[in-house]
């Protein structure tokens, strides 16, 4: 084997990553790079913390050609208008996570094929010649398509009709247990069972017109446009554990109202309340709180039931509602109801034995 086609130490490895990657070895400072975009070197700096890499000294060489594009390319963006001073640092910060973390996953994924280790150069060189270009691709159309969709959702919605903006239903899916379930399973177990959940979930929520906003570990937000649409997915999550017992068992909150939306996320009471209630919800139940339910009222597919008032931080007295596939149990004889109704509590959808539903008073719902 000729010198060119020994195995690659681990800094020989990132060397020819970072040729092939940023299109050559780093030959600028911080303070030449921010000198030959005409920026102050604290702006510089600020930039690149936000996109979650590590303080570089100002007179350390570690900047390339490629890292003097991309500022002049941003500080384009601000000279079109297009990034503002005040969304600056967050829309950096977004971009910096969502990259970091696709770029972990891509790099886990390729390690479970490729052992770099065991490649000469010009095999390593081979490789990443012929991935890297396919993975930029698949990225530039989904991010494409991503905008095509959100820019449908944003002009095509209907304008709204009140002064707190747009209205949503924002809900959360928690997976009971999961805490236990960490300390019992394998690393490997654990991850199929994450990995089937958002899988599966997303297939929900995508079916019936949502969106996932983000995962936080055990849970998933969503967002809908349209109560109907929120019920339909917050239903069919509970139900997943039925169908398919690999499937985790889930408590789902949803909440209807003004919500802010900023940078891919969701802020705003709506958001709050909606956690309140999954944290209050019990296994295999879906609660609702009272404006969702509302905008159910109508509605044959679902039925609703009202719930004793609950205190949560932040809201002394939530009123919250279970939602339920429209099922009469008082037109089943009474064997089957029982039967019905003790199936509905090993699925956690009745009232907890504890509580009791407060009487409706005025123009309340009725139960």
């Amino acid at each position: 084997m000729t010198d060119s086609q020994h195995p690659l130490d681990p800094q020989e490895i990132v060397e020819i990553l970072e040729t092939h990657l940023l299109g050559s070895t780093p030959t600028l400072t911080g303070d030449q790079v921010a000198e030959a975009v005409g920026i102050p070197r604290e702006t510089a700096q600020a930039r690149w913390r936000s996109l979650g890499f590590t303080e570089v000294d100002d007179d350390v060489v570690a900047f390339t050609q490629a890292d003097l594009e991309a500022l002049r390319l941003t500080q384009r963006m601000h000279e079109l208008g297009i990034i503002h001073d005040e969304d600056e640092a967050a829309l950096i910060r977004t971009l910096g996570r969502s990259f970091a973390r696709l770029a972990e996953w891509q790099l886990s994924m390729l390690g479970d094929t490729i052992d770099p280790s065991t490649l000469s150069a010009e095999e390593l060189e081979a490789v990443i010649g012929e991935v890297t270009p396919l993975i930029e691709q698949v990225q530039n159309y989904i991010w494409r398509r991503h905008v095509l969709s959100a820019a449908s959702r944003v002009l095509l919605a209907p304008p709204a009709d009140d002064e707190d903006g747009t209205r949503e239903a924002i809900g959360f899916a928690d997976i009971v247990g999961y805490t236990r379930q960490t300390r019992s399973l394998s690393q490997e177990e654990l991850a199929r069972l994450v990995e089937g959940f958002e899988a599966r979930a997303l297939a929900i929520v995508t079916e019936h017109h949502g969106r996932i906003i983000k995962t936080i570990g055990d849970e998933i937000l969503f967002a809908a446009d349209s109560a109907h649409d929120a019920a339909h997915i917050a239903l069919e999550l509970v139900e997943g554990h039925l169908a398919d017992e690999n499937f985790p068992q889930l408590r789902v909150g949803v909440a209807w109202g003004p919500v802010l939306n900023r940078l891919g996320d969701v802020f705003g009471p709506t958001v709050n309340l909606a956690s309140r209630l999954t944290s209050v919800a019990r296994p295999g139940r879906v609660l609702i709180d009272k404006e969702m339910a509302d905008a159910l009222a109508d509605d044959e597919d679902f039925k609703l039931r009202r719930m004793r008032r609950v205190s949560v931080k932040g809201y002394r007295r939530l009123e919250p509602w279970v939602l339920r596939r429209p099922i009469d149990e008082d037109d089943l004889p009474p064997i089957a109801a029982q039967l019905y109704e003790r199936g509905q509590d090993l699925l956690g959808l009745v009232d907890e034995p504890q509580g009791r539903t407060e009487r409706p008073s005025g123009g309340e719902r009725p139960e």
